[in-house]
């Protein structure tokens, strides 16, 4: 006998990058050609130690940080990511309108869950984040593609022709993932523009701001005096403190949304880790030119990346930023054939385009994504001379 199950869940996907990891199975890797796994881009060092001693001091000393605290998120960290980010983006955010999440999905879909509902419509430019999708397809919310084409940037003439009476949110992702491509500021700005005139949400993921490779701030948004109750920003700390088992996101709203809000993270998670925000509470007041270092060595990675793959017979680079590269690749074989193939063959895991992107659209089985952001620039041309030497 088995327990019933919701056919909602039971029709979502299973997740991606565990799924890929279920490919490395039996393989064994010989010493002189190990494993690279370029299939999930998340920091693999600890905090840097000022930000580890910053945790344990409060561990050890601050009785209140192993309570429950309030649902939102400390006080001083939704205060400095309001001041900071009222600063970077020429904007007035005041602390209300922040909130802390146990992560970035979570704040996803936490502000979703206070949108929509089943039989809903939310557009998803494609690729998409599978996450983003796998959420939707849970709460019985439609997922409307908005096809992007070589370029990767979503056009917004394009996406109001999909909006319907059931549309209720926009969802962007810059720098992308699952494509690497920084969307200019002229793009965020008419889908803003867009979205207001509907009187849908605009949900700007932007869990990669602080590998942008553009001085300046992304977009002007925040600088529109009624940006409130249109734009909703979404942020990672895991990324930039690498704080990934900390779980400390943040979603930016107007505080009627996240009144409601609050109502579902208290469900959920009760309080954010406190552990985690005081650490990345720290990280904001005292890491900026650490930061700044670790953007550098993103950014350089990034240019060996678009090096390694400006001749490379049978690839070719669609998008590449942040900590991701999205490619087109002509070697003959649907991708998720490839990418089991290139495990046991090549010892290289990466992800096939066909996970981001609607079931049977013929695109998504000649592409494939590479998460290089855990790879040096030594491994990123062993990645190149592994795939150049590798045939069907």
């Amino acid at each position: 006998m088995t327990l019933p199950l919701n056919p909602a869940m039971a029709a979502t996907f299973a997740p991606p990058v565990m799924e890929a990891r279920r490919w490395l199975d039996g393989v064994t890797f010989p010493p002189d050609r190990p494993l690279l796994n370029v299939s999930q881009a998340a920091p693999v060092d600890p905090p840097p130690e000022g930000l580890r001693r910053a945790i344990a001091e409060a561990a050890m000393n601050d009785p209140a940080a192993h309570l429950y605290g309030p649902v939102l998120g400390l006080p001083e960290l939704r205060a400095e990511v309001a001041a900071q980010w009222s600063a970077a983006y020429g904007g007035a955010i005041a602390p209300a309108e922040v909130a802390i999440t146990q992560g970035c999905n979570q704040a996803f879909c936490a502000i979703l869950s206070t949108l929509a509902g089943a039989g809903d419509e939310v557009i998803l430019p494609t690729p998409w984040y599978f996450n983003h999708k796998m959420w939707l397809d849970m709460q019985g919310i439609a997922t409307v593609p908005l096809a992007t084409g070589a370029s990767l940037i979503p056009d917004a003439a394009a996406a109001a022709r999909l909006i319907t009476p059931r549309t209720r949110a926009i969802v962007l992702v810059s720098p992308n993932n699952p494509g690497g491509v920084e969307y200019p500021a002229e793009t965020l700005r008419a889908f803003f523009d867009l979205a207001r005139a509907h009187g849908i949400a605009l949900i700007v993921d932007e869990t990669y701001r602080d590998f942008d490779a553009r001085s300046g701030a992304p977009h002007d948004l925040f600088a529109d005096p009624d940006w409130q109750g249109t734009l909703v920003h979404l942020y990672s700390f895991s990324k930039a403190y690498r704080l990934t088992g900390h779980r400390v996101g943040a979603i930016v709203a107007d505080a009627r949304q996240l009144a409601e809000v609050e109502k579902f993270l208290d469900c959920v998670a009760i309080c954010p880790s406190q552990l985690g925000q005081i650490g990345a509470l720290w990280g904001m007041r005292n890491l900026s030119q650490w930061v700044a270092g670790e953007r550098d060595e993103i950014l350089a990675r990034r240019a060996a990346m678009q090096g390694a793959f400006a001749d490379l017979p049978g690839w070719r680079l669609m998008g590449c930023g942040a900590y991701f590269a999205y490619v087109a690749q002509d070697t003959g074989l649907p991708s998720p054939d490839l990418a089991r193939r290139l495990v046991r063959e090549a010892g290289v895991l990466m992800l096939p385009g066909t996970m981001f992107m609607p079931a049977g659209d013929p695109a998504g089985a000649a592409q494939m994504r590479i998460a290089f952001a855990n790879v040096d620039r030594a491994g990123i041309a062993e990645l190149a001379r592994r795939l150049a030497g590798w045939h069907p």
